[in-house]
């Protein structure tokens, strides 16, 4: 079978129409948790059917789960459920705390390893760790609901595994892909066979061209997933290697870093996620990770949203004359002038000082008074005074980065 289920391939109408008739029941049960109905004040779950209206209702920071689980531990009055009501409860640094539900699969990883090769019957080292983190079962729990054998390796004791690989010869592999490189190399070092090994879903880790080249001519097909320790699995990569595909019962939005707003199609911005989990929804939940949209379907015929992968991270607050300067504010300019595109905030040294320029796209850059106003706009938000540069349209790169601190260079 091509595809793991017909969820993969059906109408991208008809998903789309299938998670916002969801959607209500879902945003009803998370107002049930008393921080979600402090969160959502106002909102009317009947009302969020469509994208346009998901994208009104605030983004939740994952950067901000640390402090409001201390506030209020463990899950900062985000979840309604018991906590005895999970399977697992897993700390991920932060500290931020997870629960994990108790049905097969609760992270949704079967439908990415059975897209990387991954098949039932199979036997999967699992290098994860198993420590307190979600790691290890998230990637346990998909392989075992495909039908796989796992060996619960977790990382590290490279001999060990060597040892473990000639007995058991597992057919596949997760784990980081500097570790699997790391086995790789001990294993003809110590010339110990593993080349049982055939494929390998990664993640976890930046897998360059340059590295998967190196693991392909080792005989090992080694596919990407970015998954987090909150949402489990949220794309993957298939055998067509056309980017990384949005999983099923998410909406993913990429919106402008430090707001909720999605961005043009095809720009670089901020990954956030709505899960359909009813045990335990997250609502518009803001990773601090960077990614962009791709047009069109895979070409193995999956048909969800496809996203170019991770491209770095969102969170570019920094301070200028000790005072923070965020994404927000920059948006808020951009806000305030509609006639500009693209926004950078490039902070600098002029001898022993900071210094920032905003560089702002606009099609009339000789429009009277539009520097003069802009700065003042700049100086207004960020209470910080600062050069304005009106720039081409398109000339600023799309590289989703809102603020660039050019200080260390």
């Amino acid at each position: 079978m091509r595809h793991f289920d017909t969820l993969e391939n059906c109408d991208p109408s008809q998903r789309q129409a299938n998670l916002f008739s969801r959607l209500p029941d879902v945003l009803r049960h998370a107002m049930q948790a008393p921080a979600y109905a402090e969160h959502l004040k106002g909102i009317n779950p009947a009302a969020i059917v469509s994208r346009a209206a998901l994208a009104q209702l605030p983004v939740l920071r994952k950067s901000d789960l640390p402090a409001l689980h201390k506030a209020s531990p463990p899950f900062g009055g985000f979840v309604s459920g018991a906590t005895g009501s999970f399977g697992r409860l897993f700390t991920s640094p932060g500290p931020i705390f997870e629960p994990e539900s108790k049905q097969a699969d609760p992270w949704r990883g079967a439908r990415a390893l059975y897209a990387a090769g991954f098949r039932a019957g199979d036997v999967v080292l699992n290098t994860f760790s198993y420590h307190l983190t979600p790691g290890g079962f998230i990637f346990d729990g998909a392989a075992r609901a495909l039908g796989c054998a796992v060996i619960p390796a977790g990382p590290g004791n490279t001999e060990q595994q060597l040892e473990l690989i000639e007995a058991y010869r597992p057919s596949a592999y997760s784990g980081t892909p500097d570790f699997l490189k790391i086995l790789l190399d001990a294993a003809k070092a110590a010339k110990r066979d593993i080349s049982s090994i055939k494929r390998a879903m990664v993640s976890g880790a930046a897998f360059p061209p340059s590295l998967q080249a190196e693991i392909a001519s080792r005989g090992v097909e080694a596919y990407q997933a970015f998954a987090t320790a909150d949402l489990g699995f949220i794309a993957y990569e298939s055998t067509a290697r056309d980017g990384l595909i949005v999983n099923e019962d998410l909406i993913l939005e990429i919106v402008t870093p430090g707001t909720g707003e999605p961005v043009a199609e095809g720009d670089v911005g901020e990954i956030v996620v709505t899960s359909l989990d009813p045990h335990h929804p997250w609502i518009r939940l803001a990773l601090g990770d960077l990614t962009a949209a791709l047009p069109g379907p895979s070409a193995c015929g999956r048909s969800n949203m496809r996203i170019r992968g991770w491209m770095g991270r969102a969170d570019q607050a920094t301070k200028v004359k000790g005072m923070f300067v965020r994404p927000e504010q920059v948006a808020e300019i951009g806000k305030r002038h509609p006639e500009l595109g693209r926004l950078r905030l490039v902070v600098s040294r002029d001898g022993e000082n900071d210094a920032m320029v905003l560089k702002a796209e606009a099609a009339a850059q000789d429009k009277p008074g539009l520097q003069e106003a802009v700065t003042a706009t700049l100086r207004a938000v960020s209470k910080l005074g600062g050069a304005v540069e009106l720039v081409a349209p398109a000339s600023l790169p799309n590289d989703g980065k809102i603020i660039a601190d050019e200080r260390g260079n």
